[in-house]
This record gives structure tokens, C-alpha cells and sequence, in this order.
């Protein structure tokens, strides 16, 4: 089951806010979607994840099925009752994961054959074993498999050639993935992936063959894979806004906060990234006005929360109370930059939520601003913030 209703959109850009509806659940959008790999989001709790906001989250497929595998996920009904998280799970196809192999895998029309990373055995991931691995998970929106075209390999930057053929097997491989998700009565939805490297014109073609299989909602893959940054950009401004109005759009593996706000101004609905939880657990948060690393020298005896306009337990503790000179109940950067020093994990359990409270929260300014027609100031605003500094 997915609908989605379109409730409003910017005139200065292709920014919208919407709403999707899942079989989990409802979920605003824009909406940050964090990473949880091996069916966690990595040192948070799920209470703390509905605290700060978080209406969807993600799974990862290739993983899963590599530990605890589909016997347990089977005997639990899916996911979502072995992780007790009970709204909305995205799960990847584990295409990614199969691409990151390198030279353990083997790419060819029928699937990948690869050696598994945790006991070497050798394995096979097709578009329907994807599938099959996705209804056991019960995800409520599966992703097709798909090959993600690499920007460069050893060196060799990938040729439009070479981009083509990638994305053209990608095309007959979400025919495939949509065939078994049918054969399987899989009741969730399943979202095709835009793919064609940085050429517009691929990704142009990829667009209009997936929007002809009718696919109730679109990502676009193959960017944040070392491509230069102006680069993702191009192609982020290129592709989403020509997906379908109808449907949710979903940028996969994106990315910095100015990435998202950039990303919905182009019109993305849906953004995931490991960034916000894996630069917390080595020491790097984001503030409404820049990055603070907590490791640097400089912080020993600063008395200030990490952001002082933050309300999330890292900064504002269980009270949520505003700062002020006189003290407060979150935690002081002074003791973060000890935790951290001291490889104590309340360190990055705690960074790693205030992380995670920013991208959502930012997610939540965006919303408002797009319900009250001032995305354009707020942009702004946002940029300047951002490059003040701390």
C-alpha cells in the first residue's frame, strides 16, 4: 500500500511538501530517513528515534540477510517486530552492498555471484532473490535491484559507454523485480531506481523507461559514489523534478545538510545518509551555524551545549530547558570533548542523537517553511546560518 498526497509547493523552485501514506504509517514529507544497517540505527534506541521525530526509518538488505537471516526474520513476521520499531521501514535492494564487494563479486545479466563477507561462502543475488529477501523483511517500501554505476574504478572514470550498459541492465532488472514482487503478492510498494552516471541524458532515458512501468514511487541512485560534488549536484538538479508529481521521489545516500535543503529545492520527497550517525561516532556534529569536531583541543572547557538553539538530550537534556549562562541541563561540549577523549561510548550515543534530532528537525523547518510559502527565505536563511561558523 502507498498513497501519496501532493498539499503544497514552492513557486521559486521544485520544492513540495506532501504526505505518504504507508502500511506502517504516515509520514510528512520532506523527510530525513535514518540508516539503521543491521536493523538499528547504530547506538540509539527506538523510543529515542520517535522522540526526536523520525517517522521512517532504514533497513538494509544485503546485511540482514547475511546475519540474522530469513529463518529468524520469517519466525518474526519481518523487521519491524524483531527491531521493535512499528512505523515505516524502507529497506535497500543490496545492490550497493554487492557493488562495494569490488573484486569478491562477479556482475553478470542473471545476477551478481559473490563470497560472503562474514563466512565466505559463495552467494547469489538475482532481482527476485532481492525480492524474496524484501517480502521476508515486510518492509513497507522495497527497492528494486539494480546496478549502481560507479563513478570511477581503480582509477578509471566510468565512460558513457560503460554508464549505458549499467543502466540498461538496471531497466531489465527492475522489469524483473517487478515481476517477482506481483508473483510474490508482496502488499507493500515497490520504487524503481533512476540510474545513467552523470550523463543527463541517461538518466533522462532511465527516467522515462522506469515512469512507463509505472512504479508507485522513483529514487535516484548512483550519486554520493566519489563522484566531485558539483557533479551530484548537476545531476540532483537535473532528475528528480522530472519524475512523476504524483508519486515520491527519493535521492538515496544523500547527504550534508546543505545537500538536503538543495535536494528538496530540486524536489526530492526523501533523502537517507550514514553521514549525520557515522561523523557523530568520530566526533563531528552539525549545528545550525556549521560542524563542531568535539575531539579539537579547543573545547576541553567550553561550558556550551553543541548548539545552543538545539532542544534534542545531548544539549537541552530530558527537559528540553533553553541555555543560559547560569547552566543547563544537557551536556557541555567540555564533557562531550571528554567522553570522546576517553573512547567512553556515551560519547557518540550522544552526538549520534544530536545528529539525528538536527537532520529531522531541519526536515521539520522545511516542512513549515513550505506551508507557509517562505522556502525562499528560509533557503537563504539557512545558507547564511550555516556559514557563520561556531
Amino acid at each position: 500500500m502507498l498513497q501519496f498526497d501532493l498539499l503544497a509547493t514552492d513557486a521559486s523552485s521544485h520544492a513540495r511538501r506532501g504526505q505518504l501514506t504507508l502500511n506502517h504509517g504516515v509520514v510528512q514529507t520532506p523527510i530525513f530517513m535514518p540508516v539503521g544497517t543491521y536493523g538499528t540505527v547504530k547506538g540509539v534506541m527506538p523510543r529515542s528515534l520517535e522522540e526526536m521525530g523520525a517517522q521512517i526509518i532504514l533497513g538494509n538488505t544485503f546485511h540482514l540477510w547475511m546475519r540474522p537471516g530469513l529463518d529468524v526474520m520469517a519466525s518474526f513476521g519481518g523487521l519491524h517486530a524483531f527491531e521493535q520499531w512499528h512505523k515505516p521501514i524502507l529497506t535497500d535492494s543490496g545492490g550497493f552492498q554487492v557493488w562495494s564487494l569490488g573484486d569478491m563479486r562477479k556482475i553478470t545479466e542473471e545476477g551478481v555471484h559473490f563470497a560472503s563477507p562474514v563466512n565466505g561462502d559463495k552467494l547469489f543475488m538475482s532481482p527476485e532473490v532481492s525480492m524474496q529477501i524484501q517480502t521476508a523483511l515486510n518492509s513497507d517500501i522495497v527497492m528494486q535491484l539494480d546496478e549502481c554505476t560507479p563513478y570511477e574504478t581503480k582509477g578509471h572514470i566510468t565512460t558513457e559507454d560503460e554508464a549505458r550498459r549499467s543502466m540498461e541492465m538496471s531497466i531489465r532488472w527492475a522489469k524483473r523485480s517487478q515481476n517477482e514482487f506481483a508473483r510474490l503478492n508482496n502488499p507493500n510498494a515497490l520504487f524503481g531506481i533512476v540510474q545513467g552516471g552523470m550523463f543527463e541524458h541517461l538518466r533522462q532515458e532511465s527516467l522515462e523507461q522506469l515512469v512507463a512501468l509505472d512504479f508507485p514511487g522513483y529514487a535516484v541512485g548512483g550519486v554520493s559514489v566519489g563522484e566531485p560534488k558539483e557533479d551530484m549536484r548537476r545531476i540532483m538538479a537535473h532528475t528528480p523534478h522530472r519524475l512523476p508529481a504524483h508519486k515520491p521521489r527519493y535521492l538515496m545516500g544523500v547527504g550534508t545538510p546543505e545537500d538536503l535543503v538543495e535536494g528538496v529545492a530540486s524536489g526530492v520527497d526523501m533523502f537517507d545518509c550514514v553521514m549525520p550517525t557515522r561523523n557523530a561516532r568520530n566526533g563531528t556534529v552539525f549545528t545550525r551555524y556549521g560542524d563542531l569536531k568535539v575531539r579539537n583541543a579547543r573545547h576541553k572547557q567550553d561550558h556550551q551545549p553543541l548548539d545552543t538553539s538545539c532542544s534534542c538530550h545531548a544539549c537541552a537534556g530530558v527537559s528540553g530547558i533553553s541555555w543560559d549562562k547560569g547552566g543547563r541541563a544537557g551536556f557541555s561540549r567540555a564533557y562531550l570533548h571528554h567522553l570522546d577523549r576517553c573512547g567512553e561510548m556515551l560519547g557518540p550515543m550522544l552526538t549520534t542523537i544530536h545528529n539525528l534530532h538536527y537532520y529531522l528537525n531541519l526536515m521539520q523547518e522545511v516542512r513549515d517553511a513550505l506551508e507557509h510559502n517562505r522556502f525562499s527565505a528560509f533557503r537563504q536563511q539557512f545558507a547564511t546560518d550555516r556559514s557563520r561558523g561556531i
